[in-house]
């Protein structure tokens, strides 16, 4: 054969090496998302690369049969070309080495390594240009890769089959954060989809508003006493209660009970809306359907003896999502508030896994509120000035509501130490 037509083949070669590597790593990279996003605008080249998507296993057999195709043809023909040329003053053996050493180095910078990282910047472009040729070469290759199908079901049979388990919630958020670094979503976006993932793994005893914070009237209270809960509390609705807090009957709502004819013959029973009891181990996203479907706002929860724990609201639930959400009638409280010194000012309500959670600190805490959380380690009723350290923290006890820690001055001591330890990096320096 003529060495200019050789040397011809083998440039094509080594282009159809890089063709078929590009698009292996295109394949494996591009954004399907994005590419269903042009599909669904009537995009073909789009819907071509989906179809070739959906048969993976086809489709990376006709790369890889026609990657080595073009490489094995590429060496043979170097390997005579080298030999001809080199024939009078080298032996066949060192012209074939030096003719694979070539050939090595040619087709891994430019058959491999290269095309690769070009298709890896821009994959969704890429496979998009390839789609026609790829889609043309698997139905040349169908022969091929059914041969190869059937030795892979064979040794599938014999090695047994992977496990597919999917993505995991953890591999989702990681997907999320990654998109959020790179720019893709803001922060808040990414807050939010972290926020529902996570939604269904969350109780009711993780959100629920404790017995000592209800505010709630009795069933034998004066119209005048259940007017002034309704005006100092703001609340639109409230539990009715006979006899104590733990015999919750239902829920009065502030615009029934402003329309009520109030006579001394008629019963506040008439105007008292049902009410459900839930346990605070159930799922809230169960509880949400649950209210939705019953049209209501509010349900109270249940201690282990059938007690009233405490309460949990349907914008209790919502926040889980969205985040805090006030009104015009609600203070505004920050549970947790930075000092300048970088300590800590927690109320007693908050969630301790909220405040466990910003430092990513992974600890099973029988407590849920941080009251709870300081009384557990105390052993006691925390009085102020407590001090206790616990999970990396040091916490101070700076304000008590009665029996309940109202403040709770919070150090992270890891964070204490590295800043020290940095003070006297630069002193010495």
């Amino acid at each position: 054969m003529d060495p200019a037509i050789q040397i011809l083949i083998i440039l094509l070669c080594v282009v159809g090496s890089a063709f078929f590597s590009a698009t292996e790593t295109a394949f494996i990279s591009f954004n399907k998302i994005r590419m269903k996003n042009l599909a669904e605008k009537d995009n073909k080249r789009a819907k071509q690369v989906l179809r070739l998507s959906e048969n993976y296993d086809k489709l990376i057999s006709t790369i890889l049969v026609g990657n080595n195709i073009v490489n094995i043809l590429c060496s043979s023909l170097s390997t005579l070309l080298f030999i001809d040329l080199l024939s009078d003053s080298l032996s066949d053996g060192v012209a074939s080495t030096i003719s694979t050493v070539v050939v090595t180095i040619v087709v891994l910078t430019f058959g491999e390594i290269t095309p690769k990282t070009i298709a890896k910047k821009s994959p969704e472009k890429f496979v998009m240009l390839a789609a026609p040729l790829v889609s043309l070469l698997v139905k040349i290759f169908t022969p091929v890769t059914l041969v190869f199908k059937g030795l892979q079901n064979f040794v599938s049979k014999i090695g047994g089959n992977g496990d597919d388990k999917g993505m995991t919630e953890e591999e989702l958020i990681s997907i999320i954060e990654e998109a959020e670094e790179e720019g893709g979503i803001d922060e808040s976006e990414s807050t939010l989809i972290k926020s529902a993932i996570e939604f269904n793994d969350l109780e009711v005893g993780d959100i629920f508003t404790p017995r000592i914070d209800i505010t709630a009237v009795s069933k034998d209270s004066s119209k005048e006493e259940i007017e002034k809960t309704f005006s100092e509390s703001g609340y639109s609705r409230v539990p009715v209660f006979e006899g104590n807090i733990d015999n919750v009957i239902g829920l009065l709502y502030y615009k029934d009970f402003f329309s009520w004819d109030y006579t001394d013959e008629s019963d506040i029973e008439e105007i008292i809306k049902p009410v459900i009891y839930v346990a605070k181990s159930q799922k809230i996203s169960d509880l949400m359907k649950e209210l939705q479907e019953k049209q209501l706002h509010m349900a109270i929860v249940m201690d282990e003896y059938g007690s009233t724990a405490g309460l949990v609201t349907l914008e209790d639930i919502l926040e889980e999502i969205v985040g805090d959400i006030w009104d015009e009638h609600d203070e505004r409280v920050e549970e947790i508030k930075e000092n300048e010194d970088g300590s800590l000012t927690v109320s007693g309500k908050a969630n301790v896994s909220k405040l466990f959670d910003m430092f990513e600190i992974d600890a099973e805490v029988e407590a849920t509120t941080v009251n709870g959380w300081a009384t557990d380690v105390l052993g006691k009723i925390p009085e102020e000035n407590d001090t206790f350290e616990d999970n990396g923290f040091s916490c101070v006890v700076a304000q008590m509501n009665g029996r309940i820690v109202e403040n709770l001055v919070v150090t992270h001591i890891n964070a204490e130490t590295n800043e020290e330890d940095e003070k006297s990096s630069s002193d010495e320096e």
